[in-house]
């Protein structure tokens, strides 16, 4: 019998609980079975290279990865974004590691929104991490505790994040040889060259929580996933399954209002988009893969991916609900040091499977994406970033034929550029940044400034804004113009 999201989520919540209890309880006993080895006998482990860790139809193009032999970005520019890669861990016990933070975000929009509540967010958080290392394994385990009377649902959804547990990660790292580490459960996963656009990296993504001001890495939404990364002095290897499509946290109107297709105009809470998404376990899953080297200091990179559009890309008539069409992309980066500064290249083939021949309205037609970046310390203490995006349609002629009279016509080629300014001030205990998005093509604009200040080792206080301008409301960030807000923060760390 096919279960409902809401099992799945109870039965994932319940082992978490359970699991937790276990591995807490069984430390002391793990310790005393793996005593520590005496100085010197123990060798180290050899360095491997690093490896990263519906309404609207949203583009998937809206993190940026080290690994050792690259330049080290300008501060600022990787926006907390990549997951680093753990540590190399001793092969006994160490002591459990507890981390987080607590945080209060408040804030509203600027102008009047019939469609959604005045106040934009408003919620209180602890997040709490415990990792534990033993031998060649490591546990890691992140959870949200969340109470947000904005969306006000307090039943707990981890699929959606919703609820008063977010579920960021538990995951298990293996290490069985050498030349192969194993990453189970759940885990926040990226690659790819862009900052805060993204072509190869088809993990899910949090559009709600990028556009209400909550931190950026929560743009990044969880994977069910196992990922296995293989390392050799030819190439390295990653590879992602993910037995169940993980879509992302899309735009649906119960957070921010969007653009309906369907009645020709903006719409909410009045409209929330209900989808149809995949959720037959091994049926409907997911694969990426990605193969990389540094080569003469060049990072290159070749990607694969085959699963579904990460956002709605379709429309079913006869249920009257959003749908994920199958989508496989292949694409490449290449990324090294230029001048002063660091640039890279990126592109993408989105092979949209169910419309292979672009004619079908209802169903986002294939793609090609590209990407051109540079970043650089203009002077101590200020970077700026800079970023040059294309979202080519192929068979636009087509799409054009069979496009009802009464919708807008999307352009066959979509520009977006990027600036990023970023400056540290007061011995870098104060940082201001702006990201801009602007899109020549469409006529719209997104900004993003912040300031955050560091009070003392533990504590710090933000206030930012999310800005949309547009002259269309069916353009991506015109959709959102009504939704622009401000926010503030204060946040707590130990």
């Amino acid at each position: 019998m096919k279960k409902s999201t809401a099992q799945w989520s109870g039965h994932l919540l319940g082992f978490v609980v359970v699991f937790s209890a276990f591995f807490i309880a069984s430390v002391p006993l793990l310790a005393q079975e793996a005593p520590t080895l005496p100085p010197g006998i123990e060798e180290p482990r050899p360095k491997k290279p690093e490896t990263q860790n519906g309404g609207p139809a949203l583009p998937e193009g809206l993190g940026s990865e080290l690994t050792p032999d690259m330049p080290t970005l300008p501060s600022g520019l990787n926006d907390g974004l990549s997951p680093t890669k753990e540590s190399n861990q001793p092969s006994t016990v160490v002591p459990l590691g507890f981390s987080g933070f607590w945080e209060a975000l408040g804030g509203g929009r600027i102008q009047n929104d019939p469609n959604e509540k005045e106040v934009s967010i408003a919620e209180t958080r602890l997040q709490v991490q415990l990792e534990q290392s033993i031998q060649q394994t490591t546990f890691h385990l992140t959870a949200d505790f969340l109470y947000d009377p904005v969306l006000d649902r307090h039943d707990i959804d981890l699929e959606k994040g919703e609820g008063m547990i977010d579920l960021r990660e538990a995951r298990v790292l293996l290490r069985p040889g050498e030349v192969i580490d194993l990453n189970i459960g759940r885990q926040i996963l990226t690659w790819g060259t862009g900052d805060l656009i993204f072509i190869n990296d088809l993990f899910p993504k949090d559009w709600n929580a990028f556009f209400i001001g909550r931190d950026t890495e929560y743009l990044k939404a969880p994977s069910d996933a196992v990922k296995a990364s293989l390392f050799s002095a030819l190439a390295n290897l990653d590879i992602v399954y993910t037995p169940r499509f993980d879509p992302d946290r899309f735009i649906d109107g119960q957070r921010i209002s969007y653009f309906n297709a369907q009645s020709g105009r903006r719409a909410g809470r009045n409209a929330v988009v209900q989808a149809d998404t995949p959720d037959e376990w091994f049926d409907d899953d997911e694969i990426a893969w990605r193969l990389y080297q540094n080569i003469r200091g060049i990072e290159v990179a070749f990607y694969g991916y085959r699963g579904y559009w990460k956002s709605p890309g379709g429309f079913d008539l006869n249920t009257g609900q959003a749908i994920f069409p199958a989508l496989s992309v292949y694409g490449g980066s290449a990324r090294s040091a230029v001048w002063d500064g660091i640039g890279n290249l990126e592109v993408g083939y989105y092979n949209s499977e169910d419309d292979s021949d672009g004619d079908d309205p209802l169903v986002r037609n294939s793609e090609f994406r590209f990407l051109a970046g540079y970043e650089q310390e203009i002077v101590q203490n200020l970077t700026a970033g800079f970023q040059y995006y294309l979202e080519h349609m192929l068979d636009h002629a087509a799409y054009v034929r069979t496009l009802p009279v009464v919708s807008p016509k999307a352009d066959e080629n979509r520009h977006v550029v990027t600036l990023r300014l970023t400056q540290l001030l007061m011995n870098q205990d104060l940082m201001l940044s702006l990201f801009t998005f602007y899109s020549p093509s469409d006529e719209d604009v997104y900004l993003r400034p912040k300031a955050e200040y560091k009070l003392d080792d533990f504590w710090s206080v933000a206030v930012g804004g999310n800005i949309f301008f547009g002259k269309e409301q069916h353009t991506f960030f015109g959709q959102f113009k009504e939704n622009s807000n401000v926010y503030a923060g204060v946040r707590y760390g130990f």
